[in-house]
């Protein structure tokens, strides 16, 4: 279909594509398919120049990334390791979804390495030293994690401390009372065959299961593209056209059935990866799709235009970090899952910052503005998927860790500088 008319996905769009709110006094953008190739191509040229980068770009860098790295190292693309990658990318990108929320209302939690290992410490302390129950255990691990976000949101929100303050002082803190739980030597090993070991080593073997989790994907997504293109056309909004909505589909089936083939070639489907799709799905859904969602975002295009809407600020402030909270736990039981141990040793690694820099470098790689109001969960799956491969990639090399933390430095330093860039070019054209 060519030209204008009502068959345009526009309107005030949230970040992923969907409809949702936009910062006040931001103009609706309306993106749709277009009769040529050439016409489609200057609508996506247009997007990228006002600030909507969108995936494209991230899925071309880890293109050539996985291409560059196959060429040095055949085994790079095998199932066995594109296996273990999926696996090696959940706990970070649960660390990271916590950040997004984060960063979507302008903040930032420097905690959340150091809540994942103290997550990590009480599970073990209470399972093993104590007895407590494996489930009981993780039950009091994530409240944990949920209790120290509640803590820094009271005194960002209430009190007034600056975020970067309170979870710098947070990430002290915590990295402290993990060590003190765990004892300056003591590494406490968990049980291999447990729950929580689990959570890593699980895969379901069966090859239906893999191919059933891309056929609800795929069909997921295409019935809630049509019944958003429905309650569009019924209000009289823009819509996208039902040719757009199948190809998008079509690209989405082949890139999910071909995951499922690649990790039934290995021991099929993790069931860490099934967890963190879920997440995906479910934090997606609450940011877009609730009103709870809606505040998020209005909350990161304005803090008193927002104030102004009759939106609880504080209290919205206060749930984000809660949030990043709870998720910074649980993905320290992933990572704790993956080693079987808890450990003063990791507890530090995590503490000095590296779980907290890739899943700041995870959220923002993958689409999330530092600047707020823009990004989503999703970001984060193509965020960690570049950050864990460059890992991989050099593991396979043999290349030394100095080498990958300066790389990892400079990807993630691409992204923000790109960040900048668009939302200054989008400026100049009148767009906040």
């Amino acid at each position: 279909m060519t030209g204008g008319g009502p068959h345009r996905d526009g309107g005030p769009a949230a970040p992923g594509g969907d409809a949702g709110p936009v910062a006040p006094g931001r103009a609706p953008r309306t993106r749709g398919w277009s009769g040529t190739l050439r016409e489609h191509a200057l609508e996506l040229r247009g997007s990228v120049r006002d600030g909507e980068r969108g995936p494209l770009l991230v899925v071309a860098g880890l293109i050539v990334i996985w291409s560059v790295f196959q060429a040095l190292d055949d085994k790079f693309l095998s199932p066995r390791n594109l296996s273990n990658l999926s696996v090696d990318i959940v706990g970070t990108g649960l660390v990271a979804v916590g950040i997004v929320f984060v960063l979507l209302i302008r903040e930032i939690d420097l905690s959340v390495g150091s809540v994942s290992g103290l997550a990590g410490a009480v599970f073990a302390v209470l399972n093993v030293n104590h007895g407590v129950p494996e489930w009981l255990a993780v039950i009091v691990a994530i409240a944990a994690g949920m209790a120290v976000g509640a803590f820094h949101g009271f005194f960002f929100a209430w009190l007034g401390v600056p975020a970067f303050v309170v979870t710098l002082a947070g990430l002290l803190i915590w990295n402290g009372l993990t060590l003190y739980l765990l004892g300056a030597s003591g590494t406490i090993n968990i049980d291999e065959e447990g729950l929580v070991a689990s959570l890593t080593s699980r895969h379901f073997s069966d090859a239906i299961a893999a191919y059933a989790v891309a056929a609800l994907g795929t069909a997921g997504y295409c019935l809630a593209a049509h019944h958003k293109r429905a309650r569009h056309r019924a209000a009289g909004m823009p819509y996208r056209p039902p040719v757009e909505i199948w190809v998008r589909t079509g690209v989405l089936a082949v890139l999910a059935f071909t995951a499922a083939y690649t990790l039934n070639r290995f021991q099929g489907l993790p069931l860490a990866l099934l967890i963190f799709l879920v997440v995906l799905v479910v934090s997606d859904y609450v940011l877009r799709r609730t009103r709870h969602g809606r505040r998020v975002y209005a909350l990161g295009g304005g803090v008193e235009a927002a104030r102004r809407a009759g939106i609880a600020v504080e209290r919205v402030r206060v749930a984000m970090f809660m949030v990043s909270g709870t998720l910074a736990a649980v993905g320290g039981l992933f990572v704790a899952s993956g080693l079987t141990s808890a450990s003063p040793t990791t507890a530090r690694a995590a503490g000095s910052g590296m779980l907290l820099i890739n899943a700041i470098a995870a959220a923002v790689i993958g689409g999330t503005s530092l600047f707020g109001g823009r990004g989503s969960p999703w970001s984060v799956l193509l965020g960690v998927l570049v950050i864990q491969s460059i890992a991989s990639g050099m593991g396979l090399l043999g290349v030394e860790d100095a080498v990958q933390f300066m790389i990892t430095g400079g990807v993630l330093l691409t992204a923000v500088a790109a960040d900048a860039l668009s939302r200054r070019a989008a400026a100049r054209r009148g767009r906040p």
